[in-house]
C-alpha cells in the first residue's frame, strides 16, 4: 500500500522504537515511502536490520540501531548517533512495548479456590513481572522521548506519536498490568501534548484494536492455527467482525503527522478498532 493520504515527509528524520515488530515495521515502511529517513530502533538489531533491508529494496532510506528503551544512557547514545547519521529528529514513533506472561492471570474471572490452586491467579502475580510490563510500556516511551524530543525543541513542526491500545479505554481480562500501562500512555500523551504545546511539537497517539502480532499470536490461535475462544470473544465484540491489518493503521499515522491536515490536533488518542470501543455488546 502506498501513501494513502498526501503526506510528504521528504527531508524529515523519523525515529521508530520497536521497529522490528509487526506493526512498527509497517509504520517504518510507510514513513520511508512518504520520503522520511527512518532510524529503526529495536533491542533486537537483527530484526531492525531486516526491516531496513526491506525499505532499501523499495528505494527508501533507513538504518537499524540497537536500543534498549529502558536504558536512558543507551537512548541518549543512539539519539546522538542518529543525529550524526541523519540530522535532528523530526518525528518520533514510540512503538516499543508489550505484555509479559509474568503479569498475566490464567483465568478471566476469579474462580473459587484459585488462590490455593495450581493456577496463576491475581494473588500470584509478582511485583517483578508487573514492574517489567509497566516499565516496558511507560518508561519505554518516556526515556526515548527525553532523548529525541531534546532534538525537537526550538524547531517547529515536529511530531511525537505514541502507541496506546483498546485496553487503555476498557481493561481486558487477564492482563491488568498491560491494561494499566497503556492507560498511562494515553494520559502521558495528553501530558506531553500540553507540555510541548508552546514549542510547536504536536503529540498524539493511536490506539489499535485487535491486530495479530508476534506477541499475541499464541493467545489468538492454537498450535494448529485454529482460533482460540479468546479470538471468538474478540471478533464477537468487534462490529466489523475481523482483525485489523497492519496497513490499516497507516492512514491514521500519516494524517496525524501531516502538519497541514492535522495542524490543530494535539493530545488525542485515536482508536483504530473496527468499532470495538463503540460496541456495548448488545
Amino acid at each position: 500500500m502506498h501513501n494513502v493520504i498526501n503526506t510528504d515527509l521528504r527531508g524529515k528524520v523519523a525515529v521508530v522504537t520497536g521497529a522490528g515488530g509487526v506493526l512498527c515495521s509497517s509504520f517504518s515502511k510507510v514513513l520511508a515511502r512518504a520520503g522520511a529517513k527512518v532510524a529503526l530502533l529495536d533491542i533486537n538489531q537483527e530484526g531492525a536490520e531486516a526491516v531496513a533491508r526491506e525499505i532499501a529494496s523499495e528505494g527508501g532510506e533507513a538504518r537499524a540501531y540497537a536500543c534498549n528503551v529502558l536504558d536512558k544512557a543507551c537512548c541518549l547514545q543512539v539519539a546522538e548517533q542518529v543525529l550524526r547519521d541523519y540530522g535532528p529528529c523530526d518525528i518520533l514513533i514510540n512503538g516499543a512495548g508489550g505484555n509479559n506472561p509474568r503479569a498475566t492471570t490464567d483465568h478471566e474471572y476469579y474462580e473459587s479456590g484459585d488462590i490455593d490452586a495450581q493456577t496463576k491467579s491475581f494473588f500470584d502475580l509478582e511485583a517483578e513481572g508487573v514492574s517489567f510490563v509497566f516499565n516496558l510500556n511507560f518508561l519505554g516511551t518516556l526515556l526515548p522521548t527525553q532523548a529525541f524530543a531534546a532534538q525537537m525543541v526550538g524547531r517547529k513542526g515536529c511530531n511525537i506519536v505514541n502507541i496506546s491500545s483498546m485496553n487503555a479505554f476498557t481493561p481486558l481480562t487477564k492482563i491488568p498490568a498491560y491494561s494499566g500501562a497503556k492507560a498511562a500512555i494515553s494520559n502521558f500523551t495528553q501530558w506531553l501534548a500540553v507540555h510541548f504545546s508552546k514549542e510547536g511539537i504536536r503529540v498524539n497517539a493511536i490506539a489499535p484494536g485487535f491486530f495479530v502480532t508476534k506477541q499475541n499470536e499464541k493467545l489468538l490461535f492454537d498450535d494448529s492455527g485454529a482460533p482460540t475462544p479468546r479470538t471468538g470473544k474478540i471478533l464477537a465484540a468487534t462490529p466489523m467482525g475481523r482483525f485489523g491489518k497492519a496497513e490499516e493503521l497507516n492512514g491514521a499515522l500519516l494524517f496525524l503527522l501531516n502538519n497541514d491536515a492535522a495542524s490543530f490536533i494535539t493530545g488525542v488518542v485515536l482508536p483504530i478498532d473496527g468499532g470495538f470501543s463503540a460496541y456495548s455488546g448488545v
